[in-house]
C-alpha cells in the first residue's frame, strides 16, 4: 500500500520585482493554481492479486484459516448439502502450505460441534485451540506436536457458555496462554465475554467472564495489554487487562473507553502498530458486518477510528464496496497493507501507512470523515478475476503469502502486494 500523503491545498502568490523593486509587469500572466478542495480527487486503479493456487473443499463450507510455519487449518461452518446430503461444519481440515497450491493432508472431527468458525495456532505453533456451536458451547485443544495430526488434549465448557463459543482468540501473556472467548446469548445467561487460563491446556480454568448488556459480542483484539471488544452495537469497547495504565487485569478488566462507529455492527477489530509512523499505534481497524445474502452479496464498511487517547476514540475515516461487506482482517504491519476478507468481493487491500484521518474536503464523506477510497488508500483486489463467484471468509498474511478461506471454494494460496 504506496503511501498517498493528502494534499494542502494553498493559494500560489507570485510577487514580480520590476527593475525598479516593486510593482508587477501587466504582461505577466498568473500562474496556475491548485483545484478547489471540491474537484473529483484521482483515484488509482488497485491492482489485480496474483494466484497461486486453491485447495478444493467441497463437502463443508470452509470458514475461518490459520496458518503456521508449513501447515494450514480451515474449520468449516453450519451444514452443507450435497448430492442431497447434508455435513456439518465439524471439521477442521490440515493442509500442507508450502505448494503453490495448498494440499489436503487431513481433517479432525470436532465432537459436539455443528459448526467450528474460528481456529487459531498458539504463537509457538505448540496448540491449536478451537471454539464449537452451537450448544453446548466449549473451546476443544489439540497438541500439534505433530502439526499434521492435531492430537485433543481437553475440552473446556461451562454452564455460562451454554449456546456456544462464536470465537476464541488465543494470546500468550506473561508466559501463559490465554483464550478471550466471544459467547452466544442464551436463555440462561446474556453475551459474554470469558477469559480462560490455558497455561496448563489440559486442564482450562476460567479466569474473567464479563456480561454484555444488550449486545451480541462477535470478537475480540488482544493486544499490549489492552483488551478491544467488538460488541455489535454498543461498539467498540476498550479495556485495559495490563497494559492501559488504568490498573486493569486479566482478573479485573478496568474499561478505558468505546465509540460506535457509524453504521454500527462491530464485527472485528485490528489494533495496528505503524513502524513508520512516529504515532505508530494510532489507528484501529474496525469491521462492520451488514445484512448479506448467503453466497450472493454482502454489506458492511471498514471504520477507522483514532485511538491515541484511548478514553476518547473517535472515527475519522472509512472504506466501502459496494454490493460487498468485510469479515475479518490480516495486516501486514511492516509494508503497511491490511488484507480484508470480503465475502463476494473478494480479498480488499488497503494501504493504511501514515495519517489517516486528515484529508482535503474532496476526499470526505458527506459527514466528514475521510474516504479511504478517495485518498487512493484501495491498492489492491483479489478473486474477482477467477472463473468462479468466491464468498471470502478470513484471510491470513504470514510467511510471505496472503491465505483467503473461501467458503464455497476451500483455500486460496495468494501473492501480497510489496512496496
Amino acid at each position: 500500500m504506496e503511501l498517498v500523503r493528502p494534499r494542502s491545498f494553498a493559494l500560489l502568490v507570485l510577487l514580480a520585482v520590476g527593475a525598479n523593486g516593486c510593482g508587477k509587469d501587466s504582461g505577466v500572466t498568473d500562474p496556475p493554481v491548485d483545484p478547489p478542495s471540491t474537484t473529483p480527487p484521482v483515484i488509482p486503479t488497485p491492482t489485480t492479486i496474483g494466484v497461486a493456487g486453491r485447495g478444493a473443499i467441497g463437502a463443508r463450507y470452509t470458514a475461518e484459516v490459520w496458518v503456521h510455519g508449513d501447515y494450514g487449518y480451515t474449520s468449516s461452518w453450519s451444514t452443507r448439502n450435497v448430492g442431497g446430503v447434508g455435513t456439518p461444519g465439524n471439521a477442521v481440515y490440515v493442509w500442507d502450505v508450502r505448494p503453490a497450491s495448498p494440499t489436503l493432508i487431513d481433517s479432525v472431527l470436532v465432537p459436539g460441534a455443528t459448526t467450528v468458525g474460528d481456529v487459531q495456532v498458539s504463537s509457538d505453533g505448540r496448540y491449536m485451540v478451537v471454539p464449537t456451536e452451537q450448544g453446548p458451547g466449549s473451546i476443544v485443544t489439540y497438541d500439534l506436536t505433530n502439526p499434521v495430526k492435531p492430537r485433543q488434549i481437553s475440552v473446556f465448557t461451562s454452564p455460562k457458555i451454554t449456546r456456544g463459543v462464536h470465537t476464541a482468540e488465543i494470546q500468550t501473556i506473561g508466559n501463559r496462554l490465554v483464550a478471550f472467548l466471544s459467547v452466544n446469548q442464551a436463555a440462561t445467561h446474556p453475551a459474554r465475554m470469558m477469559i480462560v487460563d490455558l497455561a496448563d491446556p489440559v486442564t482450562p480454568r476460567e479466569i474473567f467472564t464479563l456480561d454484555i448488556s444488550g449486545s451480541f459480542v462477535h470478537d475480540v483484539f488482544v493486544r499490549d495489554g489492552v483488551l478491544f471488544t467488538a460488541q455489535w452495537n454498543n461498539g467498540m469497547v476498550i479495556h485495559d487487562i495490563g497494559g492501559g495504565g488504568r490498573g486493569g487485569s486479566l482478573q479485573a478488566p478496568v474499561e478505558m473507553g468505546r465509540v460506535q462507529t457509524v453504521g454500527g455492527k462491530v464485527h472485528n477489530i485490528w489494533w495496528f502498530h505503524d513502524p513508520s509512523a512516529g504515532n505508530a499505534k494510532r489507528y484501529a481497524f474496525v469491521g462492520e458486518e451488514g445484512p448479506a445474502s448467503l453466497f450472493n452479496s454482502s454489506s458492511g464498511d471498514i471504520h477507522v477510528v483514532d485511538v491515541s487517547t484511548m478514553s476518547a476514540p473517535r472515527e475519522v475515516a472509512t472504506f466501502s464496496v459496494a454490493g460487498a461487506g468485510t469479515h475479518n482482517f490480516s495486516v501486514d504491519e511492516t509494508n503497511g497493507f491490511l488484507y480484508a476478507a470480503y465475502y463476494n468481493g473478494g480479498v480488499q487491500v488497503l494501504d493504511i501507512r501514515g495519517d489517516l484521518g486528515t484529508c482535503p474536503a474532496n476526499q470526505h464523506t458527506s459527514d466528514g470523515r475521510c474516504d479511504l477510497r478517495l485518498m487512493g488508500r484501495a491498492r489492491g483486489i483479489g478473486l474477482l478475476d477467477q472463473p468462479m463467484p468466491v464468498f471470502i471468509w478470513g484471510v491470513h498474511f504470514t510467511g510471505g503469502s496472503v491465505y483467503a478461506s473461501d467458503m464455497i471454494n476451500g483455500l486460496w494460496k495468494l501473492r501480497p502486494l510489496s512496496r
